[in-house]
């Protein structure tokens, strides 16, 4: 898989998502640095910490592979292979906003995760000092540090030039990531004491489980905004305004909120193959769930099989599952050409 130059304005899940073997060496992170092709300031912070460089990988995968789950029933399932993630990532589409989202969330969701784990040399639990009544805890426990992975991603990413459309909108739903991740830390308190009076508490916080990351940026690209670019007459700078598919009452233009997903083009079908996405001919379907929507009309094709699989399965002691194998047959339906 060819290698593709991070600039801070495309999503991280742009690059290889396999790794050569690392080295145990000194400085082997250092060539997994410059295997991701970084710009110069990215490829200095990803060399200053040895963490960083895993850190990045995992975030890459776990982000591609987030997308991917959260689009399996959909017409359009995260296939980023090749062509087709260079094509979308040059168009304004809500596909792009989500991939932008998920990569910047997977990257702060990381980071925060291996400075808990002890993975980095440059941070490590969150201490949480702002927390309320700080007096009546006595902090302990190992907390996800989003302070620093706040602080590593902003400046990895870096600030980029807003002045045209696509730039502010990128940078717009990159940030969505980021305010996902801070939304959903909980959190977390062990009473200590006699019986468990509660005299002390150790507490942390902990950040919420990437799935539930992923399911709530699928459903804010289900409600992606599409926009446009006015001018602030009191500044004479641009500004991304809602644009209306249909003339509604009141004002013709909207801000979109901070947590909105945006965009600034109309998605293809994504029915047939073309620079975007392979098509769905031959895309497996769920007869009742997504067939018609998946196969856009074209119907399906139904195969019958039969499958063998383990069943009725009992843990047995010390140490194994005992299981019978049953034989069943299934239908199996694909999209027509």
């Amino acid at each position: 898989m060819d290698s593709v130059r991070l600039t801070g304005n495309e999503p991280l899940s742009i690059l290889p998502l396999n790794t050569e073997p690392e080295e145990t060496a000194g400085k082997a992170h250092y060539k997994l640095c410059d295997r991701l092709k970084l710009e110069k300031k990215q490829r200095r912070m990803c060399r200053r910490d040895p963490g960083v460089a895993e850190t990045l990988m995992e975030a890459i995968s776990m982000s591609a592979l987030e997308c991917q789950y959260q689009f399996r029933f959909e017409r359009w399932n995260c296939t980023l292979e090749g062509r087709y993630r260079a094509s979308l990532l040059k168009k304004g589409f809500k596909e792009t906003a989500f991939l932008y989202a998920i990569s910047s969330a997977g990257l702060t969701h990381a980071m925060a995760k291996a400075c808990s784990a002890g993975r980095m040399e440059r941070c490590t639990c969150d201490e949480a000092p702002d927390l309320e009544n700080r007096k009546a805890w006595q902090w302990g426990g190992c907390g996800d540090n989003l302070k620093y992975s706040n602080k590593f991603v902003k400046e990895f990413l870096g600030k980029k030039s807003n002045k045209d459309l696509r730039a502010r909108v990128d940078l717009h739903n990159t940030n969505v990531g980021m305010k996902v991740i801070k939304a959903g830390v909980e959190t977390t308190c062990k009473c200590h004491g006699v019986s468990g009076s509660c005299t002390v508490q150790t507490c942390w916080r902990q950040l919420s489980p990437f799935h539930e990351i992923g399911k709530q940026l699928k459903q804010k690209y289900e409600t992606s905004l599409k926009v446009g670019s006015t001018t602030n007459e009191a500044t004479g700078e641009g500004e991304i305004s809602h644009v209306r598919m249909q003339p509604l009452p009141g004002p013709s233009d909207q801000i979109p909120r901070t947590t909105d997903l945006i965009h600034i083009d109309d998605s293809p079908s994504f029915c047939r193959m073309s620079k975007y996405s392979p098509g769905t001919s031959a895309r497996k379907c769920y007869k009742d769930k997504n067939c018609e929507s998946i196969c856009c009309g074209r119907g399906h094709n139904t195969q019958s099989r039969v499958v063998t699989r383990p069943c009725q399965c009992q843990v047995r002691w010390c140490c194994y599952v005992e299981c019978k194998q049953c034989t069943q047959r299934e239908e199996v339906y694909t999209c027509k050409d």
